[in-house]
């Protein structure tokens, strides 16, 4: 688990990736450079963007302005982009991860992840993923939305093993089942939509256990994320909210109140189902 907002955890290549990170989902492009310098300066240091969410210009132009005005060094940030996997050809992932790259300005990711499935159509997209890993352009190699069956399927003719799997994950929908595959299989999860898009606040269950440690609704499922060794993506543009969604490391779940929250789970997703999305 871990302990600070700097703290990692270490992927199946070796590689230490921060456990808490700053997501810049559905952030317009003119907003997002403010977004994630500000994060920097509050510590963050693991930085989640993607090709389709449009900002990764602001994304990079952001990086940049946090490392001036903190005296960082590109080594000491985590940042991850997303292929929309469109069903892409070889040519066309790689093609998308040097238009990523040049948007961002930055000379290699962290951490580069196909977006969806997409109907199965990852093979080749992942072929490329592994080229440009094998080549030293990016430390780390992932998915996002997978099934059981798609990491299954996939894992047929990868010469890489995926590091992670970005997935929804929250109180309502737990995640149980991944859970236990990803610890068989040595990938790590990392959770998206944490918040259940605010479907949790007001909840009985979770305002009283919440009230019982002093902290906010949101403060209290990120906490439970974090003790699960779950990685996590928070999103904000407002400040105060970046620094609040960070202080949830002076406090520890108990084992009652965490199966407490466990107990919400009712497999209710607020984004769209792998097994059905495509585009």
């Amino acid at each position: 688990m871990i302990k600070n907002l700097q703290d990692t955890l270490t992927l199946n290549n070796g590689v230490k990736m921060p456990g808490f990170g700053f997501g810049v989902f559905q952030i317009p492009d003119d907003q997002t450079a403010a977004a994630v310098s500000n994060a920097i300066q509050q510590g963050y240091r693991l930085i989640d963007t993607a090709q389709i969410y449009g900002n990764e210009a602001g994304t990079g132009a952001g990086i940049q302005a946090g490392l001036a005005k903190t005296g960082l060094q590109r080594s000491d940030l985590f940042v991850t982009s997303k292929v929309w996997n469109d069903h892409l050809s070889y040519e066309e992932t790689i093609a998308a991860y040097n238009d990523s790259l040049a948007k961002l300005g930055l000379d290699y990711l962290d951490l580069y992840l196909i977006h969806w499935p997409g109907d199965d159509a990852y093979r080749e997209s992942w072929r490329a993923l592994e080229d440009l890993y094998l080549a030293g352009k990016i430390k780390a190699i992932g998915v996002s939305n997978f099934e059981q069956h798609h990491f299954d399927d996939l894992m047929t003719t990868a010469r890489v093993k995926p590091v992670l799997n970005q997935v929804e994950i929250h109180p309502l929908l737990t995640q149980e089942p991944m859970r236990a595959y990803a610890a068989d299989h040595d990938f790590l999860l990392q959770a998206w939509s944490p918040l259940a898009q605010g479907k949790l606040f007001g909840n009985p269950v979770m305002e009283q256990v919440a009230q019982k440690y002093g902290k906010s609704v949101a403060q209290l499922i990120l906490k439970w994320d974090v003790q699960r060794d779950v990685l996590v993506i928070t999103k904000s543009t407002n400040p105060d909210r970046i620094a609040a969604n960070a202080d949830v490391f002076d406090f520890t779940i108990s084992d009652a109140d965490m199966a407490a929250i466990d107990a919400l789970n009712a497999g209710l997703r607020v984004g769209p189902n792998p097994d059905e999305f495509d585009f």
